[in-house]
């Protein structure tokens, strides 16, 4: 008798941008899995009540993507420690019955990082551009790591603060006045905000300030080199793109939902391009 077949789901407000449903039935496919994946386009109002459904729907699990994951966090029943830590879920899945969260884009972040810029975390020090949800994953990352100094720069020096005071003294609290002072000396400069793409302002960093192992990594990845990248690269620095991020935070989940803990490999990879690059 054939194994039962496994649906899992991504839903946000939009959605229908979202390259998941690719990479976990690429996985699904290469694995010989009988499973299904897909997107799903749930309004605010009507969260908790898909998520209350999910059994009888016959789903065993899912991500949740903007603007869900605080309202997800905060309607499962169990949820680990690091999806506390950054106040947020990103996973799924359900187990006796009741719902569980956890959050993988630290796991991401960092996988991405091992994966294209080997020795990123070697220095100790880092600055994040923008305080939105994912700098809390982003900066998780870092302290596990052993960062011992992460500046936090934001247009609302009050975002910065609240973040400085989740993760404690290591983290400091700036607006992007100072980015340059902020920028000297650093090992590594992520950006995880919407500046520097077109028509959302620029940042506003001297790349030639920076010392030359610098290295610089933006969580965007559409367009895959960002212009803040380019600046970066042009400038001699090495550089790491944000769509490694979104393979790796999915391999948890998928491994949750089906069994099987997937690779992360460059056909993934080069599907998603090409994919991006028909969609534009």
């Amino acid at each position: 008798m054939p194994n039962a077949l496994k649906n899992a789901f991504v839903c946000g407000h939009p959605i229908s941008h979202s390259r998941s449903p690719v990479i976990h039935n690429y996985w699904l496919k290469v694995y010989g899995m009988n499973g299904s994946y897909r997107a799903i386009d749930v309004a605010p109002a009507d969260f908790e009540t898909f998520l209350t459904a999910l059994a009888a729907n016959g789903f065993i699990g899912g991500n949740v993507t903007i603007p869900h994951k605080e309202v997800a966090f905060a309607l499962a029943v169990q949820s680990d420690d690091v999806c506390k830590l950054i106040g947020a879920a990103n996973t799924l899945w359900l187990e006796d019955g009741a719902l569980c969260a956890t959050n993988t884009d630290a796991i991401g972040f960092a996988a991405n990082l091992d994966e294209r810029l080997s020795g990123w975390d070697v220095q100790k020090s880092a600055l994040v551009l923008g305080a939105g949800g994912a700098s809390r994953a982003i900066i998780h990352a870092l302290m596990d790591r052993g960062f011992t100094s992460v500046r936090v720069a934001n247009r609302s020096l009050a975002r910065a603060v609240e973040l400085k005071d989740r993760f404690g003294e290591k983290v400091s609290a700036h607006t992007l006045d100072d980015l340059n002072d902020l920028a000297t000396g650093v090992g590594i400069i992520i950006n995880t905000t919407s500046l520097g793409m077109k028509g959302k302002g620029e940042i506003p960093l001297n790349m030639s300030l920076l010392k030359a192992d610098t290295m610089v990594t933006d969580i965007v990845y559409v367009p895959l080199m960002t212009p803040f990248l380019t600046a970066a690269e042009q400038a001699g620095l090495k550089v790491a793109d944000g769509l490694g991020m979104l393979l790796h935070q999915a391999a948890p989940g998928f491994q949750k939902w089906f069994g099987v803990r997937p690779k992360v490999t460059e056909e993934l990879r080069n599907l998603i391009i090409a994919d991006m690059v028909a969609y534009r």
